[in-house]
């Protein structure tokens, strides 16, 4: 037998699973040189969340951390995480920018590319290995596992044989959720590696406590590869730990090869810089087992407690638990990988906290019943594709056949700004949010998010982060465990009382104010808008910030008709008129940050 290859995520997957895709390349360079001596197939390092992190909260550019992870894995090739012609974001990309990305990305050092497409339609990974097998480097194929009444070992067989045509290099059965058991890996593995050449590597989530068991038995049934994480930041939605598993396989046939003191040594590292991380530990990343009914994948699970945490609503994360099953039979049971993850966890969430099912839509949801995404994999809810699309066709064919090439415009649009193809990417990426970065970059203004909770000033000291408070004659432990985003008016902070998770809100009381009461009068917001209490007051349906404003004053509009697209929770919304009349006024701008009590448009 040969050894087994063994990939570590924990410069990836793992911290995306665990602590929000935060960890910065700072805390990674310092033990490269360690983990080129171990002799890992490769260590996946680049693509999924990272690039979005990167440019979004750690004010990092994704392709210099790339260069420099590549300079200093010399010995070890670097993976990367591809979601097909959606490359990095959250839509289709043309063929060009899908060609344009993969040549760059090759070219700054990824060896390995991990290929795979939400729907696991495989119209959509057609283009991407094919651009992968031209850069000269190895293109794996991969099968998002889940379970649903549409998903048989038949059909993933038959996509093995497929991507296996299509000149993979390697397959992967990319098991984001955790959903494996081990009967279930030792027959699937079986049928795969029987039908197709090449090798296959097992990426399985330890959400439900199943994982390393699962790869073992991949592993006695044929499998050649698994991914596993550094114990320091394995277990729960992450992966099962590196040590256990090279320790579990030495001195078998199926023996790693790997140096077990020395991922010791590393295992000791990452403990330390974990702790640096503290403010974005999820309460939900530990051992789970309701995901072999929600399916959340531990990625999603741990960003969706945070969006949650944002919105103020982070009790009613076991009602979205309850949502998303639901929501993802009504759209044809995707796979819950990024991006479907984040559509139907974002669908849950607005379905939940707005009191009605589908009140709101958001436009990635409307894109995927479109087929915009691809074709679903079993049937959709025809009722809800109406109401969200209205008489509207959907698309047949290769969603990215009907995609104009893109990359002139994109150079043209960026401008200067760009100082190389990659920074045209990283725009074409996230135009809002790369425009953003390269203009800080460009003006010396990038600032990462802070580590640490912020304090009173530098020169008083830090306010406590745990204390004890008493209560009409009751003593409570606190602990203060995060803070959300101010805002002029008001600030949430997440809090645990005895151990109970709670959340308060910081009102700022106003020093002037127009009711002469101390605080902002009752018909405004604490920003000074007026407060969205009339029929004509166009509202959005939960905080986030504005993408686009649809009209100007003076503008007629119908009852229904879109006036204004808001983002929150990395999906965007089109808030829709209430009623018809004509635009009166407008009191946002774009990149505002709103609440749902404020009248951003007032229609009469």
């Amino acid at each position: 037998m040969p050894k087994v290859r063994i990939t570590d995520t924990v410069l990836r997957d793992a911290h995306q699973s665990l602590i929000a895709t935060r960890l910065r390349t700072e805390d990674m360079l310092p033990i490269c040189e360690r983990l080129d001596r171990v002799g890992f197939w490769s260590l996946e390092a680049w693509g999924g969340a990272t690039f979005d992190a990167c440019v979004r909260f750690l004010q990092e550019d994704p392709w210099e951390r790339l260069r420099a992870l590549h300079a200093a894995l010399p010995n070890t090739p670097i993976q990367m995480l591809l979601r097909g012609q959606n490359l990095l974001g959250y839509r289709h990309y043309p063929d060009d920018v899908v060609h344009a990305f993969i040549e760059r990305a090759a070219a700054n050092g990824v060896s390995i590319f991990r290929v795979f497409d939400a729907m696991n339609d495989l119209r959509n990974l057609q283009v991407p290995i094919e651009a992968v097998k031209a850069t000269g480097q190895h293109a794996q194929g991969t099968i998002c596992y889940t379970t649903s009444p549409v998903h048989t070992v038949e059909q993933f067989v038959q996509q093995a044989r497929e991507l296996h045509t299509m000149g993979c290099d390697s397959l992967a059965l990319k098991d984001m959720a955790g959903l494996l058991t081990p009967q279930v890996a030792a027959e699937l593995t079986t049928a795969i590696t029987g039908a197709v050449p090449i090798p296959l590597h097992i990426h399985s989530h330890a959400t439900a406590g199943l994982s390393a068991i699962c790869q073992y038995k991949a592993i006695e049934h044929g499998a050649l590869g698994i991914d596993t994480a550094i114990s320091a930041f394995s277990g729960g939605t992450s992966h099962a730990a590196t040590e256990s598993l090279v320790a579990a396989l030495r001195d078998t046939p199926y023996d790693s090869g790997l140096d077990l003191e020395l991922l010791q040594e590393i295992g000791f590292y990452f403990r330390e810089v974990r702790r640096k991380y503290a403010r974005f530990e999820s309460e939900f990343t530990g051992l789970d087992t309701r995901v072999q009914v929600n399916q959340v994948p531990g990625g999603m699970i741990s960003n969706l407690s945070n969006q949650l945490r944002e919105q103020g609503a982070l009790d009613r994360m076991d009602e979205v638990l309850a949502e998303i099953p639901r929501v993802r039979k009504e759209l044809g049971y995707p796979p819950l990988v990024t991006p479907t993850s984040q559509i139907v966890g974002t669908q849950a969430v607005l379905n939940v906290l707005t009191g009605e099912r589908y009140k709101t839509i958001t436009n990635e949801t409307r894109f995927y019943l479109q087929g915009r995404y691809g074709r679903a994999p079993g049937p959709v809810d025809e009722g809800l594709r109406r109401l969200a699309l209205g008489g509207e066709p959907p698309i047949e064919g290769r969603p990215a056949d009907r995609l104009a090439p893109e990359m002139a415009r994109l150079r043209d649009e960026i401008g200067a700004l760009a100082r190389s193809e990659e920074d045209v990417l990283t725009y074409a990426m996230f135009p809002e949010i790369g425009r953003k970065f390269l203009q800080a970059r460009q003006d010396g203004t990038l600032t990462p998010e802070p580590l640490e909770l912020p304090t009173e000033s530098a020169e008083r000291r830090a306010a406590p982060t745990e204390f004890t408070i008493t209560l009409h004659g009751e003593s409570y432990h606190v602990r203060l465990t995060g803070a959300g985003h101010r805002s002029q008016a008001q600030r949430p902070f997440y809090l645990t009382v005895d151990g109970e998770p709670e959340e308060v809100l910081l009102e700022t009381i106003a020093e002037f104010a127009p009711d002469g009461e101390g605080r902002a009068a009752a018909g405004n917001s604490g920003n000074g808008r007026p407060r969205a209490t009339q029929p004509g007051h166009v509202s959005a349906s939960m905080p986030g910030s504005v993408v686009d404003i649809l009209v100007k004053p003076g503008d007629a509009v119908s009852a229904g008709q879109p006036v204004l697209i808001t983002e929150a929770m990395k999906m965007e919304t089109e808030v829709q008129a209430p009623v018809a009349g004509t635009i009166k006024a407008i009191h946002v701008a774009k990149g505002d940050s709103v609440t749902p009590d404020e009248a951003l448009i007032e229609i009469e």
